[in-house]
């Protein structure tokens, strides 16, 4: 192919792979694939996670201990190692990848909205809900969630931006995405041959693209901190 491997110009500004496609293309369809998996990736793992903290949190006693023990369990396995095997018995695809991001990271979530349903359940306004014949799905849902709501949406954007990673490392070891799917992963596993040929600007563009994106949503996260936590708000 004679548009193989061109270093950047004008025509192609981080140059062209081995097949002769266009790696600043590349690099950003592989902005799609991160986004996919960073948000449903992400929103599982805070479903779940809200939903085990708030049970937890609220009702305590065996409940509580059941559902302690259980992410205790799950957080003693490193992470990785459990999304890596997750994808590894599921097969490799862009659905098994968010599924095993959103299935594997719930734990710290769980465990922050846990402890704050505990200070919150004996409030006033709790008290005077169930004086008033509030249901427990009712209490929990629409009196207790709202006023944690700001550590959801925080722990979304650090969820996002860590499924990311995770996504990146996985699609590198061949557990991501499949084949032919844009891919920054894919593309750095790709630069491990190309560098031996002095090919650089694949391995280039994918860490630009990664870095800038990362960046972004973790100054959005620190934007989101101080806007929604009372805590600052009031300082």
């Amino acid at each position: 192919n004679a548009n193989a491997y061109q270093p950047p110009n004008l025509d192609h500004l981080f140059g062209t792979d081995i097949f002769g496609r266009d790696v600043l293309a590349r690099a950003a369809h592989g902005t799609v694939t991160s986004l996919i998996v960073g948000t449903f990736g992400a929103l599982l793992a805070v479903m779940i996670g809200t939903v085990f903290g708030a049970v937890a949190g609220y009702f305590g006693g065996p409940i509580d201990d059941a559902i302690v023990w259980f992410f205790t369990t799950i957080d003693t396995i490193p992470y990785i190692l459990l999304v890596v095997s997750f994808s590894f018995i599921v097969g490799p695809g862009l659905g098994t990848l968010c599924l095993a991001i959103g299935l594997t990271s719930w734990v710290s979530h769980c465990r922050i909205v846990r402890g704050e349903f505990m200070k919150h359940r004996e409030r006033e306004y709790v008290q005077g809900a169930q004086a008033l014949g509030a249901s427990h799905a009712r209490r929990i849902f629409i009196h207790i969630l709202p006023n944690t709501f700001h550590l959801v949406l925080i722990n979304f954007s650090l969820g996002f931006v860590s499924a990311i990673k995770s996504e990146v490392i996985l699609s590198y070891l061949g557990l991501g995405v499949k084949a032919g799917t844009p891919s920054w992963g894919m593309m750095i596993s790709d630069a491990k041959l190309e560098l031996s040929r002095e090919v650089w600007w694949g391995l280039a563009a994918a860490t630009i693209f990664m870095f800038c994106l990362v960046l972004a949503f973790t100054l959005f996260n620190n934007a989101l901190r101080d806007a929604l936590d009372p805590k600052l708000k009031n300082r």
